[in-house]
């Protein structure tokens, strides 16, 4: 039996031409979800069932920094141009350099600025990238 592997340090994210591979939060730390399931299921009366695919590919990446990562800067000006211009939708991707692992979407942009808080220890940002077409292949590593 192969003895498998995860180093969280191979997990980069990627948001136009930020790459993020520091700054994250201690838990999880990126996750990628589709807006809605790749089929619905319909039942008749007489029990027959449908399935309807379902063409929506639209998905989030949600992204965790410390309250005190650098890229929190970056993503705060990206969003801030794409208020201000409509010119902050960027390629994404989430790859685990340890694996096959790869999420992207050629259309992303940063939903609104995370909620700021702060307190006694070190709070986190959570970034909410909403994209176009997510791609998702999880390979795990």
């Amino acid at each position: 039996m192969a003895l498998k592997k995860y180093d969280p340090k191979n997990v980069v994210v990627i948001v136009g031409a930020i790459i993020i591979n520091s700054g994250f939060a201690p838990d999880t730390f990126v996750e990628v979800e589709r807006d809605e399931d790749a089929f619905t299921k319909s039942v008749g009366a007489d029990g027959e069932v449908t399935r309807t695919r379902n063409r929506n590919k639209t998905g989030q990446i949600r992204i965790t920094l410390q309250q005190s990562s650098e890229t929190n800067a970056l993503l705060s000006a990206l969003a801030l141009i794409d208020e201000s211009t409509g010119d902050g939708v960027v390629p994404c991707a989430v790859k685990d350099l340890g694996g096959l692992t790869l999420h992207a979407a050629e259309l992303g942009w940063v939903k609104k600025v995370p909620v700021s808080g702060f307190g006694k220890d070190l709070g986190t940002r959570e970034w909410v990238i909403d994209c176009g077409d997510v791609t998702m292949f999880d390979a795990g590593n």
